[in-house]
């Protein structure tokens, strides 16, 4: 602990924003520079706990507090090995993931917590910039071939670990550019792509070959691919989204997230000059509160919208950590993320408890309103309340309420024809054994397709966890760091 008093002299602070009017003309992200000064006094915040519950918060078992005490003694380079011994893409965790190692970091119990994200962000971005990101090519090749399927982070996780351990690994990604979710669900403002692409530079120099445009199960089978590879890691994700069916669902301008947020990111790359769905000059609407919709009010904002609103069937949350939700659980609190932030200074709105009752759509098939009531909280059923009807304009809907399990496309339906009954688990999931194995011999599970929808730090952890087993299936051992049971922690 190198500063025994800076959880008392220091308060906790983060970089600021940039201003609103600047930010909201680029795509570039939203935060300011953060002096190493400013740093170091948050890295001073760590108390370096006898029980470090930051471990316990994190499925990565980040080694959090000798970082912090690094980073305060400035020894950067020490830094990202002891960041990199746990986690394979800091550069991804410390801009995306919620931080529920900061919900359980202990001095939160009645202070602000530690800063852990940004000083996680200095640190790689230290270490990118000081050239010392090097690729690890396995010094001995074991002759394994195995496919990883997606290339989301519990994918290239997964990828990078067992390359390493010198097997050959080949990604299947069905899109045409590496990354998932992470190059084609986080808007540009938030993440931007060129992180992606000096992290996939590094992993090809280590040896893992990415093939682009290939949907597993379609243009190349399961049996073939069972054939060709002696072992195959599933990550390809919960990508079955949630509807909306009520009337008028089928209207022109009604799409899903994923539909509108991957032809912004498209136009990022060169793809268009302007997005096939955009918001420019439109009422919008978004509907379903989480990250996803924030996502889509930041980028309808960015495509000049003449108005946004945002729609949550769920109450507004507490601002503070309610008794329910005690330390060191992850707690469900109000949050000003960037884009609210921007949709407040435009006029917009966050409407809290209510639910779409219709589309309703103009003469040429084009949404042009939304109807909507308010509701009853969830102890109730959500139950409408009689009075509160009413219309809003809306000329773009966009829906982002989450997603319900993996696609069961070709790839899984010849799958559990050979696996047979307990190939899914009770909630449609992808099921596994605790060496992350399918019922199929030698077919692995990672991420969201085994877990359902979860966080970025659980698909990373996922694919490091299933990576272990993949080598210990290979080579009836493994020296790949730690096995975790997929039930080890609480879902966040």
């Amino acid at each position: 602990m190198a500063d025994p008093k800076g959880f008392l002299t220091h308060d906790r602070e983060l970089p600021a924003r940039r201003p609103v009017d600047v930010r909201i003309s680029d795509w570039r992200e939203v935060y300011q520079d953060f002096s190493q000064e400013k740093l170091t006094k948050q890295a001073a915040r760590c108390m370096d706990c006898g029980i470090p519950f930051c471990h316990n918060g994190c499925p990565l078992g980040n080694l959090i507090p000798e970082w912090n005490d690094l980073v305060y003694r400035t020894d950067w380079r020490e830094a990202i090995e002891r960041l990199h011994a746990t986690n394979n893409f800091p550069e991804f965790t410390g801009r995306l993931c919620p931080a529920p190692c900061e919900a359980a970091c202990v001095l939160g119990i009645n202070s602000d917590p530690v800063a852990i994200k940004r000083v996680e962000v200095e640190i790689i971005d230290r270490a990118f910039a000081e050239g010392w990101v090097a690729p690890q090519p396995p010094a001995v090749r074991t002759g394994k071939k195995v496919a990883v399927v997606g290339s989301g982070p519990a994918g290239l996780a997964a990828a990078q670990q067992l390359t390493r351990a010198g097997h050959d690994v080949v990604v299947f990604e069905r899109a045409d550019r590496i990354g998932g979710l992470l190059r084609y669900g986080i808007p540009e403002f938030k993440m931007e792509k060129r992180h992606i692409e000096r992290r996939l530079e590094q992993m090809r120099a280590e040896g893992t070959e990415f093939r682009t445009g290939v949907n597993v199960g379609v243009d190349i089978t399961a049996a073939e691919l069972r054939e060709q590879f002696d072992a195959v890691v599933l990550s390809g994700g919960a990508t079955q989204w949630r509807d909306l069916p009520v009337t008028g669902r089928e209207l022109k301008g009604v799409y899903q997230a994923m539909e509108y947020l991957p032809l912004s990111n498209k136009v990022q790359e060169g793809d268009y000059a302007v997005s096939p769905i955009s918001a420019e000059g439109k009422h919008v609407v978004v509907i379903g509160g989480g990250d996803t919709g924030a996502d889509c009010i930041g980028t309808a904002i960015r495509q000049g919208a003449k108005s946004v609103t945002q729609l949550e069937i769920m109450p507004q949350p507490p601002r503070s950590r309610p008794g329910s939700q005690p330390w060191p659980t992850f707690p469900i609190l109000f949050k000003m993320e960037s884009a609210h932030e921007e949709l407040a200074d435009g006029g917009g709105q966050r409407v809290y408890a209510v639910s779409t009752t219709e589309f309703v759509g103009d003469a040429d098939g084009n949404v042009r309103a939304l109807r909507l009531v308010e509701v009853e909280g969830p102890q109730n059923g959500f139950k409408p309340i009689p009075g509160t009807e009413r219309e809003i304009p809306a000329e773009l809907v966009t829906l982002s309420m989450g997603f319900v399990g993996p696609e069961k496309g070709s790839l899984l339906q010849d799958l559990a024809e050979v696996a047979g009954d307990g190939f899914y688990d009770a909630r449609g999931n992808v099921a596994r054994d605790k060496t992350y194995m399918s019922k199929v011999d030698g077919v692995f599970v990672a991420g969201d397709m085994g877990r359902g929808q979860s966080l970025i730090v659980w698909a990373i952890a996922e694919g490091r966890a299933a990576a272990s087993g993949v080598d210990r299936f290979l080579t009836g051992d493994t020296a790949l760091p730690y096995p975790i049971l997929p039930t080890a922690r609480p879902l966040v």
